[in-house]
């Protein structure tokens, strides 16, 4: 036997009791991987790796409403839905869906900013606006949101395949960032949009097969969803005016969000991501129902994994490949924005060689996390807390103020993410209890913290104006 394959079967069989399921996963990941890459476009100009234009057609609302969904619904948003259902029930769900409140927020502003103040990318803007020191702290910031989305996704397909720290577990988090990382250098952003596509009809189809596996059993029903959970800040809405609040913020640091914000017409792209922001809650309500079925059966651990394990092989299967499509299409389109943050948005690079290489680099780069027991969900709490000082720079787009503005406020919600990271800030200012309480209120004083600071250089120019008159 190949060493290769002689190293996948030991493999396999230690991860889950059945050597066969251990051998069905590897298939899933492998093959799935392989089709993909050969149905992915080749990228032989710029702006097909880059901007996903081909044949100087840009994507229609249903293919970039469907990509949108797709490439935020990530293995580790479905695998924390389902851990706050069965934590919180429906409320924990519900909590974390208000995350996607972020696309219609960026659909609105970012469709006046290409219209109404004639911008064609976020750094154009924002260099425009505050000068190229503010675009470099910008792309900072996004390039460590993007070395997030790695780990945390890849860190969820290893889980599948054994304990965090086995060998099955590390190995599968290699094979499959390398398996996507193929495709994504083969079409960039043309890749990622066109493979969207597919993964998004994949995702549907199997979300309903398991939602009909588990409403099919007796003691499961709309009742039971509804009584499954309590409506206090304590038992879950803490977090969901926690994601509320940051949804100001946090799309505008995630380029897989906002490069689709201008690849597509106006118009189209407002509508997209609003009908994205609709249907990409549901599905993620929809999937925190595996939780709450595994609460009212007692279950413990990772939620979609005791799920599937109590349903049998096929519908473990069923999540795995769940996991593995929206991972993919999360790690594929993280690639491409990498990518292109630094041969376009920084302009680093000017062919396609540099873009490919830069893609292998967040891959490598982004793996590391996984050897440090890092935690999923810190990578959205944590980095969307530290962002809030975009809020004020987005939210008032159009307001003429100084460029310390802009300073002011990012550096404010960088302190206000390290309280929070360090448990430094003050209980006095924390007013509800229970889990996220923290949270909410970080947000709630960093977020005030961030807009004043912002305004007060405004303040400060208009009264040495008043001043000089008189």
């Amino acid at each position: 036997m190949n060493p290769f394959l002689s190293i996948l079967f030991s493999l396999s069989e230690n991860s889950f009791p059945s050597g066969r399921l251990g051998w069905a996963q590897w298939a899933l990941i492998i093959v799935s991987s392989l089709i993909l890459f050969l149905l992915s476009p080749l990228a032989k100009t710029r702006d097909q790796f880059f901007k996903a234009v081909n044949n100087r057609k840009a994507p229609n609302t249903l293919v970039l409403t469907g990509s949108l969904i797709i490439s935020w619904i990530f293995a580790k948003s479905i695998t924390n839905a389902a851990n706050l259902g069965l934590d919180f029930g429906i409320v924990g769900g519900v909590a974390y869906a208000g995350y996607y409140l972020s696309f219609a927020v960026a659909g609105i502003l970012i469709y006046q900013i290409r219209t109404k103040g004639g911008f064609k990318s976020i750094h154009q803007f924002l260099t425009s606006k505050f000068g190229k020191g503010a675009m470099a702290i910008f792309s900072i910031l996004i390039a460590i949101r993007l070395f997030n989305e790695v780990w945390s996704n890849t860190m969820v397909i290893g889980s599948y395949f054994g304990d965090t720290g086995t060998q099955p577990y590390y190995l599968a988090i290699i094979v499959f960032t390398a398996l996507t990382l193929a495709y994504a250098v083969k079409g960039g952003l043309s890749s990622s949009i066109f493979t969207d596509v597919i993964q998004m009809v994949l995702f549907s189809v199997l979300l309903m097969v398991i939602l009909g596996t588990i409403f099919s059993t007796e003691n499961f029903s709309t009742q039971a969803i509804a009584t499954s959970g309590t409506w206090s800040f304590e038992l879950g809405l803490n977090l969901f005016f926690a994601a509320i609040i940051q949804s100001f913020s946090y799309p505008f640091h995630d380029p897989v969000l906002t490069d689709r914000a201008f690849i597509s017409s106006p118009k189209v792209t407002r509508r997209s991501f609003i009908l994205a922001s609709v249907l990409g809650a549901i599905c993620i309500v929809l999937f925190s129902l595996i939780g709450v079925y595994a609460q009212t059966q007692g279950m413990k651990g990772q939620a979609a994994v005791e799920v599937g394990k109590a349903f049998g092989v096929v519908i473990l299967l069923v999540i795995n490949f769940i996991m593995i499509t929206s991972a993919a299409s999360t790690l594929d389109s993280t690639f491409s924005s990498f990518s292109k943050l630094l041969a376009v948005d920084l302009n680093l690079g000017k062919n396609l060689t540099f873009g490919r290489a830069s893609m292998a680099a967040i891959a490598i780069l982004g793996t590391i996390p996984v050897f440090l027991n890092a935690e999923i969900l810190s990578a959205t709490t944590i980095s969307g807390t530290m962002v809030i000082g975009l809020t004020p720079v987005f939210v008032f787009w159009n307001m003429k103020v100084p460029r310390a503005s802009f300073y002011l406020s990012v550096i404010c919600g960088l302190v206000f993410g390290f309280m929070l990271v360090f448990g430094i800030f003050p209980q006095v200012l924390i007013f509800t209890e229970g889990k996220y309480a923290d949270l909410l209120w970080v947000n709630v004083w960093g977020i005030l913290s961030c807009c004043l600071l912002y305004m007060i250089p405004k303040l400060l120019a208009s009264t040495r104006s008043a001043k000089q008159v008189n």
